[in-house]
């Protein structure tokens, strides 16, 4: 940003009234030049920029999806991309769109090699249905089939006491 700065026997009255004028104009020039740099960013852009740039990055907006979730998925795109090949990319993947935690599993004794299981909490995949489908569509695989199996955690108290009891077994004959 542009700053006036004026020797201290001119900053006083109508020329300091002046360089304020100046300094607001300018000021206000500069946000005109910078904006077009700032529509480059997916979080911050106007929504019909937000399209262009993710039919740059290969992203279309699904039915229903918040605008929110579409800004990141179109900011995150090129990193999505590059991590898309392995396991741990694709579990990077789900963390940065905020699927959270997510196991994978991969080359099954009992299922086919191609069956890959995805291993979410109930409410992960009652809330993104279509953002998993959407992900795994574009993300996973191409020679995978992918499997959605639910994780339920489940509270377990044991306690363990000390058992001294002793034990007989009686036998009778006639």
């Amino acid at each position: 940003m542009l700053k006036l700065d004026l020797p201290f026997w001119l900053n006083a009255g109508e020329l300091a009234k002046l360089k304020a004028g100046v300094q607001a104009w300018w000021t206000k020039v500069e946000g005109w030049l910078q904006w077009p740099l700032q529509q480059m960013d997916a979080e911050q852009c106007h929504l019909n920029i937000l399209d262009l740039l993710a039919w740059q990055r290969d992203i279309t907006r699904f039915r229903g999806e918040p605008e929110s979730l579409y800004r990141l998925r179109v900011a995150y795109a090129f990193i999505n991309s590059v991590d898309a090949g392995s396991t741990a990319g694709l579990m990077r993947v789900l963390h940065r769109l905020g699927v959270g935690y997510v196991e994978i599993e991969e080359r099954l004794p009992d299922r086919d090699w191609d069956v890959v299981l995805l291993k979410l909490s109930d409410s992960q995949l009652s809330d993104n249905p279509e953002l998993l489908r959407v992900i795994v569509q574009q993300y996973g695989r191409t020679c995978r089939r992918y499997d959605f199996v639910t994780i339920t955690p489940v509270t377990l108290l044991l306690a363990a006491v000390d058992f001294n009891d002793d034990q007989q077994t009686l036998v009778a004959t006639l």
